[in-house]
């Protein structure tokens, strides 16, 4: 029997990566700047960490125009949503194997 922690994710483990998934988990698609704020992060640190979720294949970005302004949208991957709900799970079984 192993412990809970070994079923962490260790790319959706980061605080800032994890934090931008349950944003995105909550809904279909969000506006990059609605993650910044909801995160409450900048722009550079967004760009870096919603790059690292791609990589995994977590995360897609869509790039288009609202008028002439250039836009980014996020969302999770079935992947991607898989990954955050068993490390949410992973992280709910650590807590409950926890003696009280």
């Amino acid at each position: 029997m192993s412990h809970p922690r070994t079923r962490l994710d260790d790319v959706m483990h980061q605080p800032v990566r994890f934090s931008i998934a349950a944003a995105l988990a909550a809904a279909k698609e969000l506006e990059f700047s609605a993650v910044r704020d909801i995160v409450e992060i900048s722009d550079s640190l967004l760009s870096q960490h919603a790059a690292r979720l791609e990589e995994a294949g977590y995360v897609h970005l869509r790039k288009g125009h609202v008028g002439k302004r250039p836009r980014t949208w996020l969302s999770l991957t079935p992947e991607g949503r898989a990954a955050f709900e068993d490390h949410v799970d992973a992280l709910r079984a650590i807590v409950e194997a926890a003696p009280t």
